[in-house]
Parts: structure tokens; sequence; C-alpha cells
């Protein structure tokens, strides 16, 4: 039976590499596929529970609280999309992707979705919507979103990026240092004249193979971009160390300093804890400085790790799986290296009518209810025109009143690290039996999530299906072009079908 399965499921990935190997753009890469590495779970999917190599941290998905027990839930935001790319490329290998890959706030959250912008004097803007839940009609689901303040490309302030590149062996191939090189060089195409860019690799030893260079002189740093190669041991933790030191030696007051990090994530020399290297991110913290992690790769790749250091760091993580992603990430939403909104928490207060509530993700997100008013503690960040959304999935209390108030919603950020927060107040709104209409973007997120909860073969998915997941996607995949300009949402739709198919 398992060769049979092993048959069929290296038939359906070869099928969708020559047949779905691109769609929308994005192209889909083939992966290593050992033999013996399919097989079917409880749920008769076609899964490899873990890839040889690859780490993931497991996640305990959140369970329904009741009201009356604890009336107030808190989360950090989390701005990252780095789990909704890897499933990318394991859907377009011909097999789902590990259950503890599928974080479903980085679904959500690598769309941008149509939120209006924050109110005057603001940076951040917040609103809700409330409707019945499709995988459980007897429930309601709860819609939170955030958007950070759109930067025109004249007002952003000046970059200063140090670019922490991994180029040991294991970041070798078209799908790592190849494809990482050609995305540097395009970022550097659409930055400033004076905009700084800084280039440290590790392969063996640390070394600074671009000092702080102004882009008007861009042929240098192209230059010392295309000659990285990838050879030799990972010392991550002290080219971190340099990556930071470069950072504040080239500090620029009010400007955008940044670490991109660019790895498998595999440090196997020196300094290796996640513990110790959170440590040394966090130590950098009051200093303005930045971190994003860029993932590459398989087969030794090192999830866990990346995602503590970028949620403890001011920074985001990314996993990037062709070069349309390089292109996303570094060029069309290039904006987003720059935060406009800092330690970033939401509150949610649930009223009588709420039974119980449920957090749809940010698993590790969740912080003590005294946490969100102490500016001291650490949270996410948004970056300019950047969207957030949350999901609840809510059972309603048996003698719930009509046109009574779900809900209030709050959001502390601070302008800038460093700041006192601010707070925004929203009351949701009331709930009316009998009305259920809701809209695209309602839509999409319950679409997500449902496909999330699919992938992870949650006990929470009720009714989801992929007919389901099919429908609420396809009703919101046409946004305009503000919006959806790359088109991400009708390739998320043909994702679904391609999980359906090897599923």
């Amino acid at each position: 039976m398992k060769r049979i399965i092993r048959i069929a499921s290296a038939l359906t990935a070869i099928s969708a590499i020559l047949s779905c190997s691109a769609y929308d753009g994005y192209l889909l890469s083939p992966m290593e596929m050992p033999d013996g590495m399919y097989q079917m779970d409880a749920n008769g999917r076609i899964q490899e529970p873990e890839i040889p190599g690859d780490n993931f941290d497991k996640i305990v998905e959140n369970e329904f609280i009741k009201v009356a027990d604890q009336p107030v839930s808190t989360f950090s935001i989390d701005a990252d999309g780095a789990s909704y790319s890897y499933m990318r490329r394991c859907i377009g290998s011909g097999f789902l992707p590990p259950a503890n890959s599928v974080r479903t706030e980085e679904y959500l959250n690598y769309f941008t979705f149509d939120y209006p912008e924050p109110e005057a004097g603001e940076t951040v803007g917040i609103n809700a919507e409330i409707g019945v839940c499709p995988w459980n009609t007897e429930h309601m689901l709860l819609r939170l979103g955030l958007k950070g303040k759109s930067v025109a490309e004249a007002d952003m302030p000046v970059a200063n990026y140090i670019l922490l590149v991994d180029t040991s062996g294991s970041m070798s191939g078209t799908d790592r240092i190849d494809l990482l090189k050609s995305g540097l060089c395009n970022m550097v195409d659409y930055m400033r004249p004076t905009d700084r860019i800084a280039i440290i690799t590790y392969a063996g030893e640390v070394k600074r193979v671009l000092e702080s260079t102004l882009v008007k002189d861009a042929d240098t740093i192209k230059k010392a971009i295309r000659k990285l190669e990838a050879s030799g041991y990972t010392p991550g933790g002290a080219a971190m160390k340099l990556a930071y030191d470069e950072a504040v030696e080239h500090y620029i007051k009010g400007g955008n300093n940044r670490i991109i990090m660019c790895t498998d994530g595999d440090f196997n020399v020196g300094v290796t804890s996640t513990d110790e290297l959170v440590e040394m991110v966090e130590s950098y913290l009051d200093k303005g400085i930045y971190l994003s992690i860029m993932g590459f790769g398989t087969g030794n790749y090192q999830d866990s790790k990346m995602e503590s250091l970028s949620n403890h760091g001011n920074g985001t993580y990314t996993y990037i799986d062709s070069e349309e992603e390089m292109m996303k990430v570094f060029v069309h939403e290039r904006s987003r290296f720059y935060s406009v909104a800092n330690d970033t928490k939401c509150q949610v207060k649930f009223f009588d009518w709420v039974d119980s509530y449920r957090l749809i993700g940010y698993e590790n997100r969740v912080m003590n209810n005294e946490d969100f008013n102490d500016d001291k503690k650490d949270a996410g960040e948004i970056g300019a025109g950047q969207t957030i959304t949350a999901l609840y999935e809510l059972i309603p209390a048996a003698d719930m009143t009509q046109n009574a108030t779900a809900a209030s919603f709050d959001v502390r950020y601070k302008k800038a690290l460093g700041e006192e927060s601010r707070l925004l107040h929203l009351e949701i709104g009331k709930y009316y039996e009998g009305v259920t209409k809701t809209g695209p973007e309602f839509n999409f997120a319950a679409g997500l999530a449902a496909y999330a909860m699919i992938l992870r073969g949650s006990k929470f998915k009720g009714s989801a299906d992929y007919a389901m997941v099919k429908e609420l996607v396809g009703s919101a995949s046409a946004p305009t072009d503000g919006v959806d300009p790359l088109k991400l949402r009708p390739g998320m739709l043909k994702l679904v079908e391609k999980a359906e198919q090897i599923q």
C-alpha cells in the first residue's frame, strides 16, 4: 500500500511541476522528493509529516474560552507571511505542507486587505466586522482589521540596510543563493541614490564584503552581490553581532535602519541556541534597529529559529520560494520595510451575549492581559500600507438579546520605538438576528482560515471543505488593483484547487 501511495504521490508531484509550475506569474519551484517521504495521515491526506531536516515548532491551537471565566483576550500582532509561501512551495511540489508549518495568522497577513486608511494624526487604522461562521453556522465569526498608514515614495525615510547573507554550503542552489542574488540586484534598482547598503556574509568566516555604500554607486553594490557564493559552515551568531555593529556605526537618525538577514536558518557554529540569539537581538531593541528575515530552501530549513528571532527583533519573517516572491518582498512591497507602528498589541473585551470565544491562530503571540498597558512589553510592527487581520470564532449565549454590543476592540501602538503608546478604541457592531450580510474581506479572511484549518487537520474546522474555501475566496478574488495588483488572490484560489487534487 505504501508503495502505491509513493508512486501516486510521485506522479502527482511530476504532474504539478509539469502542468502547474507557474500560475499568475508565481513560479512553483520543484523540491527534492526522497523515496518514501509521502504518507497518508489519519484524515486520508497525502502529507509529508516532517520534511527531513526542516524544523517547525509544534502548534497547539487555541481552545474556546468561556467569557464568564475570562472576558478579555490580548495578543500581539504578527505581520509575517512565511508560512503561506512555504505552503505554496509544498503544493507546487505535489504534497500538502506539514501541519506544524501552517500558521493561520501568516496566511491572513500574507495578503493586503481593503481596509480604510488611519484617521488624521494616527499611523494605524482599525475596523471590525461580524457575521455567521461559515464552517459552523451556529457560531459567529469576528474579523478584526488594522492598517498601517501608506507612505509615498518621496516621503519614505532614508534607508540604511545591512544585508546579512548566509553563504554557507547549505545555501547553494538555484532556489537559494542564486535566487537571492537576483532579487537583491532588483531591489537596488528601485532604491534611491541617498539610501545605503552594506553586505556581511558568513560561511566559514564572517566577512564585511561591502562597507556601507550609497545606492548612487549601484554598480559597486551589484558587483559585490553577484560575487556571493555558497560554501563552508555557518557562524550565524557572530555574523549577526557584526551586522548590528555595522547598523550602529552607520545609524541614520530618523532613518530606516534595518538588518535584512537571508538564510535557511541553519546556524551550526558559535552562538547557535535560539535563546542566545534571541537575547542578542533583544539587546538592540531600544536602538531603533529592525530585523527582517528572509528564509530560503528546504531540507535543513530552520523555521522555528527564524520565526523566534523575527518575533523578538522588531522585524518580519518571509519565506522566499520564487523570483516573483523576491519581487513582491523587495520591490512591490518594499515600503513595508518601513515601520509606521511599533509594539502593536490588540485587546478584545467580550460582552454578555458571547458565551465563549476562540482566537484563530496567533498561538505564539497571545499575551497576558496586563501586558496590554505595559509599554515595556515588546510586540509586533506594522509596515507602511500593510494590513493585519485576526479572527475570533464566537459561541453566542443561549439567552442572547438582539441589538446587543458584541465586544470592544482596543489597540495600542507606538509611532516610534521608545515613545509612549497610543490607544485606539472601537465598539464592535451590534448583532441583529437574521442579518448575516458580510463583505468580501470578511469572506476572504474566512476562506483563508478555513483553508489553513483543513491543511492542519484542525479539530475546529467543522464543515469546512475545499468547496467552501473556493466559494469564500472566489467571492473576494477580484478586488481593486490598489489592493491586489499582483493578483495574489486568484493565485490562492488555484492553490486551493491543487491542494484538493493532491488530497
